[in-house]
């Protein structure tokens, strides 16, 4: 099932499904309790929320390797963990904000989103898959200088501004997605094309960053893992590019959608 959560045009807050014709049919129920029903009722999106609304957002570095080759670092050992405020996170269609606080900095981060969907803690490589209710698409906008210097030699804070966790436009269920380390993925920017990979590059896979993410941890229901962003990236390249007021920054990813978002300053 491909599913959104999203504002319907009287205010309320509303599960759907997309249909084969893209049409968006009401949705009974919770994707995190149970079985949906879906009603034959068109829904109307006013405004798009991230396909679930997340318990925590946790986020691997350097997890694919070209990735790491363009920005001079060596292949990780183990995964390298950071987070963002769940706060953070907003829909298909709504505004990353630049903050006033960020000088010329701010990156694109194409990336696939684990969706969690029954508690798991000491998961295995073997039955890690069990514990995932689906897969989305993700942008890590990443304010690189506040990442790298004014954030204290953590990430977390670079990472964490409001609108900085873009997520959706769907949650498309783990029987759509035969091998989440098959996937093309890419983003564009202004309609130029700046990523272009696959997830077979991750140098750890899905099962593998929850095996390792669950260890003694328990991840609860909701809790999302971004796994990682390929190369590309703006504040690498040749040419160095950062998003800016009036850009429309966009993360693509095979069998699950595309997910745009406007780019705008921040208001008080």
């Amino acid at each position: 099932m491909k599913i959104a959560r999203v504002v319907d045009a009287v205010g309320n807050v509303v599960w759907a499904s997309q249909e084969e014709d893209g049409r968006l049919l009401r949705v009974e129920g919770d994707p995190l309790a149970g079985p949906l029903t879906v009603v034959q009722e068109e829904v109307t999106p006013a405004r798009w929320l991230p396909p679930i609304e997340p318990r925590a957002i946790l986020c691997i570095g350097l997890n694919y390797r070209k990735h790491a080759e363009e920005s001079g670092a060596s292949m990780p050992e183990y995964p390298v963990l950071f987070m963002k405020n769940a706060a953070a996170a907003v829909g298909h269609g709504e505004p990353i904000h630049i903050p006033a606080v960020c000088q010329d900095e701010v990156d694109y981060e194409a990336e696939l989103v684990v969706v969690i969907g029954t508690a798991c803690r000491n998961a295995t490589i073997e039955n890690a898959l069990d514990h995932v209710l689906g897969y989305t698409a993700a942008n890590d906008v990443s304010a690189r200088i506040w990442q790298n210097r004014l954030g204290g030699g953590q990430w977390i804070r670079g990472k964490s501004f409001d609108s900085f966790a873009p997520m959706g436009p769907l949650l498309v269920t783990t029987d759509e997605i035969a091998d989440p380390g098959a996937l093309a993925i890419r983003s564009e920017l202004n309609g130029r094309e700046m990523q272009s990979s696959n997830t077979n590059d991750l140098i750890f896979n899905v099962p593998a960053l929850i095996a390792f993410l669950s260890q003694d941890t328990t991840l609860l229901p909701g809790t999302v893992i971004l796994t990682g962003t390929p190369e590309g990236v703006g504040w690498f390249g040749d040419e160095r590019v950062t998003m800016r007021p009036g850009d429309e920054i966009a993360v693509e990813i095979e069998g699950i959608g595309r997910l745009v978002n406007p780019v705008r300053e921040a208001g008080p």
